[in-house]
């Protein structure tokens, strides 16, 4: 479990490491422990389906990233309200680093899917919020604005301070 503690408030996240190992090593080693979400913002909101962030400074520079993740998306997980998962190129099904989005609806059609000539990456679930949610939904309906390339920032901007790991 970790806590964001973010300038709204704090988010806790029960995450899943025995059904998503490489993409919660990831969060948790590669970026969380080591400091890097620290004073990133949420950079996108898409009004009740995602708030996106943990990529971007409050000064919208992008911070250095390791190398990109496979994705483990299909791993049962279920893209619904209240998950969070990975941040990847739409056409590039392992090339998720540190970005990451809470769900805000039930959104099976970003879930992995089997069709009849050939299977669909989806975006990998790693953790659920299992406190704050009140949160997450306050950051939901802020407003929004456009500032350089970001189209949807929530205003005033929402800070993510650091990620403290309970256990």
């Amino acid at each position: 479990m970790v806590v964001l503690h973010t300038t709204a408030g704090d988010i806790t996240l029960q995450l899943f490491q025995e059904r998503a190992p490489r993409t919660v090593e990831n969060f948790l080693r590669g970026y969380a422990e080591r400091g890097f979400y620290d004073q990133t913002i949420f950079h996108h909101v898409e009004p009740e389906t995602m708030i996106i962030g943990g990529g971007y400074t409050a000064e919208l520079q992008r911070k250095p990233t390791r190398a990109p993740i496979y994705n483990e998306s299909r791993n049962g997980l279920s893209n619904r309200r209240g998950t969070v998962a990975m941040i990847r190129e739409p056409d590039a099904p392992h090339s998720a680093t540190s970005e990451f989005f809470f769900n805000l609806a039930d959104n099976a059609d970003l879930d992995f899917r089997t069709s009849d000539e050939q299977d669909l990456p989806g975006y990998c679930v790693f953790g659920e919020v299992v406190g704050g949610m009140d949160v997450v939904q306050r950051i939901a309906g802020l407003p929004t604005e456009s500032r350089g390339d970001f189209t949807k920032m929530p205003s005033p901007a929402v800070v993510i301070n650091s990620i403290e790991r309970l256990r």
